[in-house]
């Protein structure tokens, strides 16, 4: 049996002493931040309880809830359940305004992540680092599992290229990148942010080979559209298809696990995704309703996925050879899309943000070109990662 885990913020909890005397203190957060010991406590209400002198609470993308629509802008308000007003990061600002930093002597970050660059709570992290950077404050990250485990020889490309910046993914990472927040936040420090003051309270208890699955604690939905683990294992792959005119399965029971519209082949996706011989999932051909659009309330047809072999499984690789398997062999209907969202309004260059670059959109869209194998292991290169993080990391 895996040792019990922890995360930081249950470490915090019992020894309140790590914040070094800090006696006003904000907190970055959501309802799907539990303790690990409790998964009915919230992260914010048990360190209140626990003497953290919280004074600010701030929310990221679905708000403090977690419950708000994708891509919504969300309002500042006021939290019932601890009395604190909450300043959204997700709408009007993705960053703290320096006025709502100057006061504090740290500002906490605990916020449940799925270990994908274009899941917009990383960069809601980075943002807040950069900010607190600039006006002093001392942050301080409650670090969490990876939930797709630590193993770097899972993590997949493409590596970020900075001519597609966005708030989906504002620094050099890969897609899928095998390490915590806290990770992270010390890899910023050290490549972009030295003068932040930044200290990680680290899990007890979890090691790289462990993915969600092996902590034996229960999954809280991080946000509206990813209900259970199994969506988020999908997910590094399956997101691209949101910059798509298909259903990523979103109103459904199974988000990121299926995807479909109306003018789909089910059997020729099929017969197509598995001429590859993809290592670590089935397909299944299925129909569904999503009640969110596109296609809300219209019957749709497509492939719904099911890991068997996490390790063998490489998802990115996988959503690439299911898009290339939908855009190839239903090129009339087939067709890239706008995504508007509170931090790209207009919704346009939508998969060059999710995917990175600039260069494989145009592979898809070459009729004369077939996406096998090869290309999708050079766009899923790491390059240097494991070289670059070999210093930061912080679990065995």
């Amino acid at each position: 049996m895996p040792a019990t885990v922890r995360f930081g913020v249950d470490r915090l909890c019992d020894d309140p002493s790590l914040l070094h005397g800090a006696t006003r203190v904000g907190l970055v957060t959501n309802d799907a931040a539990r303790l690990a010991r409790n998964v009915g406590s919230r992260s914010r209400v048990a360190l209140l309880g626990a003497g953290v002198p919280l004074v600010r609470l701030f929310g990221p993308e679905h708000g403090l809830t977690a419950v708000a629509d994708d891509g919504a802008a969300v309002s500042d308000g006021f939290d019932a359940e601890t009395q604190l007003p909450v300043i959204s990061l997700y709408g009007e600002r993705t960053r703290p305004e320096a006025q709502s930093l100057r006061d504090l002597d740290a500002l906490l970050f605990d916020i449940p992540d799925v270990g994908t660059r274009c899941y917009t709570y990383t960069w809601t992290l980075y943002n807040a680092m950069a900010a607190c950077a600039e006006t002093g404050t001392r942050l301080v990250v409650l670090d969490r599992p990876n939930p797709l485990g630590g193993d770097l020889s899972c993590a997949e490309g493409p590596m970020l290229d900075l001519a597609h910046r966005s708030f989906l993914g504002e620094a050099v990472i890969p897609l899928r990148h095998q390490v915590t927040l806290g990770e992270l936040a010390t890899l910023w420090q050290h490549e972009q942010f030295p003068d932040a003051s930044l200290t990680v309270i680290p899990c007890a208890g979890w090691t790289r080979a462990m993915r969600w699955s092996d902590c034996a604690l229960p999954w809280v939905p991080t946000s509206p559209a990813m209900p259970e683990f199994a969506s988020a294992e999908l997910y590094p792959g399956i997101c691209l298809f949101e910059a798509t005119n298909l259903s990523v399965g979103r109103g459904t029971d199974a988000p990121f696990r299926q995807i479909g519209a109306p003018w789909v082949d089910s059997s020729v996706v099929a017969r197509c995704f598995l001429q590859h011989h993809v290592a670590g999932v089935t397909i299944d051909e299925v129909s569904f309703t999503p009640t969110i659009a596109p296609y809300a309330g219209e019957v749709c047809y497509g492939v719904r996925l099911k890991l068997t072999d996490a390790n063998a499984a490489r998802p990115v690789a996988i959503g690439l050879l299911l898009l290339a398997a939908i855009s190839q062999t239903h090129r009339e209907h087939f067709a890239w899309a706008r995504y508007p969202t509170a931090a790209n309004r207009t919704g346009e260059g939508h998969f060059e943000r999710l995917i990175g670059r600039g260069d494989v959109r145009a592979v898809f869209d070459a009729a004369s070109e077939s996406i096998d194998g090869w290309a999708v292991r050079r766009w899923t290169a790491t390059g240097d990662w494991a070289d670059r993080v070999c210093a930061v990391l912080r679990y065995e």
